[in-house]
């Protein structure tokens, strides 16, 4: 074969093994590419099975399905179990004078008039051997089988990167799927309602209505003040749903340019307006068969209310310039802190829209109002950002339980979050102190709840915080007390007698 046939064939061959993951199909044309080429009247490619030790055969050119399924090797045994037993190609001039050629696929029974030559190469992974490729073709003196051995020798090597690179594609997506799985069991288990913490009569309210509209297709109106965790009460919906296993789309309407968020809605068609170089799916396409959470559902126009009001009775829509209706199976649930009833009276929001949303409404309670929640969700957040930074802070302490109890939280739980995430960046000690919480809580101004204090009062109250904290650490040992405080045993007794504070109390 001339050295351009060959860099052809090669060529041709690394074309059509980086085409298809289909490793079959692939070798198919490979065997069919070295027919044409080579002039090769059959040709097959041996799979070795590592546990049986049977060699099979996959593929073949000039062979029938039925002799296919029927031969096996043994390692080691004719010309194809030696080559892959040894990891050493073999030519042969003439199969009719080879007593090891078997024939056993009865393919030349026939054809012994007309005498065959054979090459077969082994298929290696690294330096084990996983299979073989081989190739029959008429004798011909002229033709050099040295360089059809070389041929075929660099021919197997590129099958052998095809099978290798095919098995790292398979072990990528199998490890794809279970990542896909384990985050799919992380997202249903993060967002179960049991995950919003609160035991109040509020929030049992909450987790009963939750479960009650979560296995329904009900669209859902989240209310409540900024901070509640309307987004958490939307994630447990989508993810004890029917759909949880399909899109979860998030929205924040009042993030979005007013002439932009009918585009991201709805999707946009290409040369729709100035900038829209392509064609774009909107958030509903992308939420099909899913869930879709439009947050701050108040704050949208009454042009794009128009086209809201039409996808959640219709479930149909067009694109930003475009003319083809698009039909989706959407879920919707929406939130806001925006009293939608004022809104519809003023006539900045479409009754017919709010009614539409209002299908089932659950409220989310300010945290002023769910007062008993406030040290479950403080412990929380302790636990996670002592976590988070590397701190070993189990509790608070009694007077700063007190300043957390008696804040009005005017942001609520995002704002308590905050708070604690502060305080553990401050403290390092085992206990959160009324020093480590922000002013606002510490002065009590806003809430009216806590009296001014002298500083001489102020100073009382730290030492006395400190020593029955120090009491509590040590179970009532005054002298382990003192060294925690770093002051002497009579020092220690002296302040404690002063406030009050007893070490029996706390053994």
């Amino acid at each position: 074969m001339e050295r351009i046939e060959e860099v052809t064939l090669l060529y041709d061959i690394s074309k059509t093994l980086n085409k298809s993951l289909d490793l079959r199909k692939t070798l198919y044309k490979v065997l069919d590419i070295l027919s044409s080429a080579m002039g090769m009247e059959r040709g097959t490619v041996t799979i070795l099975n590592p546990l049986s030790n049977e060699i099979n055969i996959e593929v073949a050119h000039g062979l029938s399905q039925d002799a296919m399924e029927r031969v096996k090797y043994k390692l080691g045994e004719g010309i194809t179990g030696r080559v892959i037993q040894t990891g050493k190609g073999i030519v042969i001039p003439k199969i009719s004078e080879e007593p090891q050629f078997l024939d056993r696929t009865a393919s030349r029974r026939n054809k012994l008039k007309k005498e065959i030559s054979f090459i077969c190469e082994p298929i290696k992974k690294g330096n084990q051997v996983i299979g073989a490729i081989s190739v029959d073709r008429a004798y011909d003196a002229n033709y050099p089988l040295k360089n059809g051995h070389k041929l075929m020798s660099v021919i197997a090597t590129m099958v052998a990167q095809h099978v290798i690179n095919l098995e790292t594609i398979r072990m990528e997506k199998e490890k794809l799927r279970q990542e896909n799985r384990r985050l799919q069991n992380e997202l249903a288990n993060k967002y179960r309602i049991t995950d919003i913490i609160g035991n109040s009569n509020k929030m049992r309210e909450v987790f009963q209505m939750i479960s009650q509209v979560s296995k329904s297709n009900a669209t859902v109106l989240v209310r409540g003040e900024s901070g509640t965790g309307k987004e958490l009460v939307a994630n447990s919906i989508h993810y004890n749903s029917n759909r949880a296993k399909s899109p979860f789309i998030k929205v924040n309407c009042a993030a979005l340019p007013a002439n932009l968020i009918e585009s991201e809605l709805f999707g946009h068609e290409k040369g729709a307006f100035t900038g829209a170089i392509k064609q774009k799916l909107g958030k509903f396409e992308l939420a099909n068969k899913g869930t879709i959470f439009l947050d701050e559902i108040g704050s949208i126009g009454l042009d794009v209310q128009t086209n809201l009001l039409r996808v959640l009775q219709e479930k149909e829509f067009e694109r930003v310039g475009g003319h083809k209706t698009i039909k989706v199976n959407v879920r919707v649930v929406a939130a806001t802190n925006k009293n939608l009833e004022e809104a519809v009276e003023e006539g900045s929001f479409r009754g017919d829209l709010y009614y539409r949303l209002n299908v089932f409404p659950i409220y989310m309670p300010p945290l002023r109002e769910r007062k008993t929640d406030v040290l479950l969700l403080a412990d929380y957040f302790l636990e996670k950002y002592s976590a988070e930074n590397s701190k070993d802070i189990r509790r608070f302490s009694t007077p700063a339980i007190d300043m957390l109890m008696d804040y009005h939280w005017p942001g609520n739980v995002r704002e308590l979050e905050n708070c604690i995430e502060r305080a553990v960046l401050l403290c390092e000690e085992g206990v959160i102190h009324s020093y480590h919480l922000p002013p606002t809580l510490q002065t009590g101004k806003e809430s009216g709840t806590l009296p001014a204090l002298s500083l001489e009062d102020a100073v009382a109250n730290l030492e006395k915080e400190m020593l029955v904290d120090s009491l509590k650490n040590t179970r009532g040992n005054i002298s382990k007390a003192a060294k925690l405080l770093k002051t002497t045993v009579r020092k220690f007794a002296y302040k404690a007698d002063r406030y009050g504070v007893s070490y029996k109390d706390y053994r």
